[in-house]
Order: structure tokens, then C-alpha cells, then sequence
């Protein structure tokens, strides 16, 4: 039996489960505006721990949300992922977020594309095929009235860029899953077990998340 961790804190949501085998088994997770992953993370793994009815010395990997995403929530995910490693000498996975969030469409046909909002009219995107093949790699992209024409196929639109996407993109080619918003650790368990079966891990001192583009920090408001 293999249980593996899954930590997704990528979004506003902060999401944590327990996979046997590549089957959730326990999850809890919260998509909260006001990105409470520093408080929440720590209690969800110990709630999903107990939930699983396993100790943490029975996991034999920890998978972790690689990005794109929110800069302070990969952070405190994969910070929080490493330690966990380093303590109990198992390998770290990296999972790559859009992936995640495009698996949570269940969809047969057509083309799955996950967005994250980057702010603006800026979103974070890639396109997968309806088995979750790439089709696209991510990038950072600007949505208009023009994205995505070429594409006379079903598009499934996934992610948090609904209401600010659904008033350019328009073609009847178009549906947006509003029910797929965030990226969720369910998803990830799966993913996960897939890419332990293959080895297919990174290493845990040298790993760092995929945040796309610089993080930019404001200037604080003139008084």
C-alpha cells in the first residue's frame, strides 16, 4: 500500500488529502479570500492524517502543488512539503497546477483549458486534449475577443477567470465548468501515484515552485 500526501496551496484554496493507492481517501481543504494557508495548512495534514487513520511515518511520498500560481501560497505549500520530507526521508513530487485543475474537468471531448487569474485581464493558461495530453504548455497570456479563434472544437473553460473572462470570450464553441474554480488536492492523488509508480520525483533541497513571472510587490498607499 502506498499513501501519499497531496498539498495544493497554489489558489485561495488551501487543500490537503490522503491517497491510498492513487484513491483519496481523506481530504480537507477551504478556499478562503483571505489565503489563510500560513494558519490552515498544518492543521489540515494533521486532520487528514487522522481522518486516514495513518501515522505520518506510513507515507512514502509527499506530493506538492509546483505552480503557477499565488507566490506566498506555493511558497508556504512547498516549504511546508520539504520539511516534511527532510523529516521523514521520502521523496517529494512536484505537480504541476494546471494539470490538476484541467483533471477536474469531466469532459470526453473537446479541449480542457485551465486559467488562474494573474491579475487584469491576465491569466495563467495551458490546453490540455480531453485525456489530459498537452496540447499547449502553459504561459501567461492577456484574454481579448480574440483568444483562442483558432479552435473550432468544444473549448471547456476551468478555473477562477469566469466573470472576468466569460464577457470576451464568446464563441459558442465555449463552455466555462464554473463548478471547476480551484485547483483541489483530490485531484492531485491520482497524479501523484502515477508519477510515484514512475520515480518520477525532484529533488528536495534544489525544488523551487513555477511561479511563470516575477512577483511584484506594490508601493504601499500615499497616506
Amino acid at each position: 500500500m502506498s499513501f501519499i500526501l497531496n498539498i495544493e496551496t497554489a489558489t485561495k484554496n488551501c487543500s490537503v488529502s490522503v491517497a491510498k493507492d492513487g484513491k483519496t481517501i481523506a481530504c480537507n481543504e477551504l478556499a478562503d479570500e483571505g489565503y489563510s494557508h500560513a494558519e490552515k495548512l498544518h492543521v489540515f495534514i494533521e486532520e487528514v492524517i487522522a481522518k486516514a487513520e495513518i501515522s505520518v511515518q506510513d507515507l512514502v511520498a509527499i506530493a506538492v502543488s509546483q505552480g503557477p500560481g499565488s507566490y506566498t501560497g506555493l511558497r508556504i505549500g512547498v516549504s511546508a512539503a520539504k520539511g516534511l520530507c527532510y523529516a521523514l526521508n521520502i521523496p517529494l513530487i512536484a505537480v504541476d497546477t494546471l494539470q490538476t485543475l484541467a483533471s477536474q474537468a469531466e469532459v470526453t471531448d473537446g479541449k480542457i483549458i485551465p486559467m488562474l487569474d494573474a491579475r487584469r485581464m491576465e491569466v495563467y493558461s495551458a490546453i490540455f486534449n480531453s485525456d489530459l495530453t498537452i496540447d499547449r504548455a502553459i504561459k501567461a497570456e492577456i484574454i481579448d475577443e480574440n483568444s483562442f479563434q483558432e479552435f473550432n472544437d468544444k473549448l471547456y473553460f476551468v478555473g477562477d477567470c469566469a466573470d472576468k473572462c466569460k464577457a470576451v470570450l464568446t464563441k459558442e464553441n465555449f463552455v466555462f465548468l464554473e463548478d471547476v474554480k480551484y485547483p483541489s488536492a483530490n485531484a492531485m492523488s491520482k497524479i501523484s501515484y502515477d508519477k510515484y509508480q514512475k520515480s518520477d520525483t525532484v529533488d528536495v533541497a534544489y525544488f523551487e515552485p513555477y511561479y511563470l513571472k516575477d512577483f511584484m510587490i506594490a508601493p504601499p498607499k500615499k497616506q
